[in-house]
């Protein structure tokens, strides 16, 4: 009785955390900056492993003679951090929402080797938090040039597969699951480090604006004419 509880109070919170940072879903915000720290927070919410592959190490006896050390992530499932940093902006934002709509058709794939509806809570919570993440994607595409609603392309990089191949052994396939989930966390830790690093350009931008010169300009002129004023008779300026 007291577990049940445990989890039901895990859950409100998670969800008050996700709804917290997440608009209602079909609603967008206009502002840039505001947008972009609520996409930061949430891409460093869900990169943490506690969020899905640790409880699914758990759950599928992963975690017992040192089965762990097979669970690491599958090269090329995902696109690596490297090949989200050379992409456009509008380019990101594509292969994002299209790599995440992928991740929710493997967690429904997922779902089914999950019998017990206890177990089930955090996978739920994790498709929500995605779903969520999908509609500021698409918000922030709005304040960009072109729109998410214009094309869905598939990913023409390493991209997370919509229809993995069927495995037949049990085993197997709950290891290629965890593999799988190892690789979803470190490519949202990824996809956090490259909306950090728009918020640095930002911040340049911002340092380097031509109307906070005209500012500064503008007040050295307003202290020098003070100055003028303030001269007595008779002085002349050299």
């Amino acid at each position: 009785m007291r577990a049940q509880l445990m989890r039901r109070t895990l859950l409100s919170l998670v969800l008050g955390l996700l709804f917290l940072s997440t608009p209602a879903m079909g609603s967008c915000l206009d502002n840039y900056q505001e947008l972009l720290g609520q996409l930061q927070k949430q891409a460093d919410f869900m990169q943490h492993t506690s969020m899905l592959l640790d409880p699914y190490i758990s759950i599928q006896g992963l975690d017992k003679d040192g089965l762990k050390e097979h669970c690491q992530e599958r090269p090329g499932v995902f696109p690596s951090k490297d090949v989200l940093q050379r992409l456009s902006r509008q380019e990101f934002l594509q292969i994002l929402n299209t790599t995440l709509g992928h991740v929710l058709h493997r967690l429904r794939t997922l779902q089914k080797d999950i019998p017990k509806a206890q177990d089930l809570e955090k996978l739920n919570i994790a498709k929500l938090n995605i779903r969520g993440f999908k509609n500021n994607i698409h918000c922030m595409a709005q304040l960009l040039p072109g729109s998410l609603e214009k094309t869905e392309p598939t990913p023409t990089g390493p991209g997370a597969s919509p229809s993995p191949t069927p495995i037949s052994d049990a085993f197997q396939r709950r290891l290629e699951g965890c593999r799988f989930l190892h690789g979803y966390h470190r490519f949202m830790h990824s996809v956090g480090q490259v909306f950090r690093e728009w918020g640095q350009s930002l911040s340049r931008s911002r340092r380097h604006s031509p109307r906070r010169g005209l500012r500064k300009g503008k007040h050295r002129t307003h202290l020098s004419s003070r100055n003028k004023r303030l001269m007595p008779r008779g002085w002349l300026p050299r």
